[in-house]
């Protein structure tokens, strides 16, 4: 995709496509009143007709006539001006990307950038524009070839700027927001791709790739004869029963200065999770090869680190391993020496993510990192206790916390900050090893992040649990989502830039 800011006026330039925002009642935005005056009265008319009242999210499309100066005319209904958020905002957006798809034109012009929105700027608008249309663009299609001929035929995408100065905010959200992107489809490439072609070792490719022609990346992968070596009980448990060997990866970009601690960012990456020998139950279970989307947003950042030339040193750790039931699987009521010394009673097999985990968040001890976040797939309780919206949030520093709830609200990336209090802890109490690897029924996903925390006592730690926002379950959207590559990426760039 193409976007091209311009300094001049809608009613002045020609495209296939124009979106124009309406608040409610029938509030007609600055562009929308031009197109309105240019072609004597058509938007307000739709809106007296009751076609649109600007509630948000509603789409109207109006066809022109050939001779002027705009096909078609996309009415984008952004709710009330007050309640106009960046999470709005991307409601607008995302509506509107879907219906110039369905329009077929190969330009338009997204005037929804002029609409002022709460707590976002003009690069923040741009930024925000330019994921929704990656969004809606997006087809997987490496398994389902027929999907690759239904792409979209839009190729380029205008913003229109009123001042000068405001092309060098627009280029620098264009900028951040086809990294950003182009992250996130790597991400759900990856999430998307079904077990048997996303191994662990494909992963560790994946990463290797993201290195070639890169003098700023250099990759490592620990193989299980090294894990062994270094201790790393808990993570070989998780692979025991599979064929398919277990692999640590480590990316390292370097930005900044070599003595510069760096960001440290860690990812689950269990490529296919049947439960182990705490078998889930059968249906849905194909949703399991998702449970390595925390790698896959690893991966992503730092594809977008490498693609913006981020002037900080980040390192992405990836903790791969296929979950698999068989004659060398781990039991129930296996104990396991983890990397760090502690001993584990593996209670429940199915709570593999930890395990694989807390050796990875012990190994990069070495990197000496300024900050460490995990991102995991790790507890259906957190889908239970939030939903689908934002995702779970723990962290033993309350800076870091505050910064990354900041970045989720400026990416629309949401998260929600859970107790990390060590009254949960005794919950993970055993009688034959140091601590238990699930704790009771209630307090799952603070139970787990409990867990981790008993391995990141020495650095500033926070833990992501996606297992709510990593995927979409049903219907057309279903698939991998990239999240939370927005809101990983958006920390970074405030640690990078000091906004």
């Amino acid at each position: 995709m193409d976007y091209i800011a311009k300094t001049t006026t809608i009613d002045k330039e020609a495209t296939g496509c124009v979106i124009v925002g309406i608040f409610k009642p029938k509030r007609l935005s600055d562009s929308a009143k031009k197109l309105d005056k240019l072609y004597h009265g058509i938007i307000s008319k739709i809106c007296q007709r009751g076609a649109m009242n600007g509630s948000l999210g509603r789409v109207t499309t109006l066809y022109n006539p050939s001779r002027s100066k705009h096909d078609c005319i996309v009415l984008v209904g952004c709710g009330k001006q007050d309640d106009f958020t960046i999470s709005a905002f991307q409601r607008a957006l995302s509506a509107a990307a879907i219906e110039v798809n369905k329009s077929n034109v190969s330009s338009a012009i997204n005037c929804l950038i002029e609409l002022p929105v709460k707590d976002a700027d003009l690069l923040g608008k741009v930024q925000a524009s330019v994921l929704s249309i990656e969004n809606s663009i997006y087809r997987y299609s490496e398994t389902k070839p027929k999907a690759a001929r239904n792409k979209s035929r839009l190729k380029k995408m205008k913003f229109l700027a009123h001042t000068r100065d405001d092309l060098t905010d627009i280029h620098e959200g264009q900028e951040f927001g086809q990294a950003i992107a182009s992250g996130m489809n790597l991400a759900k490439e990856l999430g998307n791709l079904p077990g048997n072609i996303c191994t662990p070792t494909y992963l560790a490719e994946q990463a290797k790739t993201l290195a070639k022609g890169n003098r700023k990346i250099r990759v490592t992968v620990v193989e299980e004869a090294q894990m062994k070596k270094l201790g790393m009980g808990a993570l070989l448990s998780v692979s025991n029963g599979s064929v398919e060997p277990a692999k640590l990866v480590s990316i390292e970009y370097n930005g900044d200065e070599p003595g510069e601690r760096p960001i440290v960012l860690v990812g689950k990456g269990i490529t296919f999770d049947t439960g182990g020998i705490s078998i889930k139950p059968g249906a849905s279970m194909d949703e399991m090869k998702f449970d390595m989307c925390g790698a896959a947003s690893v991966l992503g950042t730092m594809k977008a680190c490498s693609e913006l030339d981020l002037p900080l040193n980040v390192v992405g750790v990836i903790a791969c391993a296929e979950n698999m039931p068989g004659g060398r699987a781990t039991k129930p009521g296996d104990v396991v020496t983890t990397m760090s010394g502690q001993t584990v009673e593996i209670l429940n097999t199915d709570a593999e993510g930890r395990l694989v985990l807390c050796d990875a968040l012990t190994y990069i001890d070495k990197f000496k990192p300024e900050a460490v976040i995990d991102i995991a797939t790790l507890t259906g309780a957190c889908v239970v206790a939030l939903g689908h919206i934002p995702s779970g949030l723990m962290s033993n520093d309350d800076e870091l916390a505050k910064e990354l709830i900041a970045a989720g609200q400026l990416a629309g990336d949401r998260t929600w900050q859970l107790p990390l209090w060590d009254d949960y802890q005794s919950s993970l109490d055993s009688n034959f090893a140091d601590i238990a690897n699930i704790g009771g029924r209630w307090g799952g996903t603070i139970t787990a992040a409990c867990f981790l925390a008993r391995f990141t006592k020495k650095y500033r730690w926070a833990h992501l649990d996606i297992a709510g926002v990593a995927w979409h379950s049903s219907g057309k959207q279903k698939g991998a989502t990239g999240r939370p590559v927005p809101l990983l990426t958006e920390y970074l760039l405030h640690q990078a830039y000091e906004f």
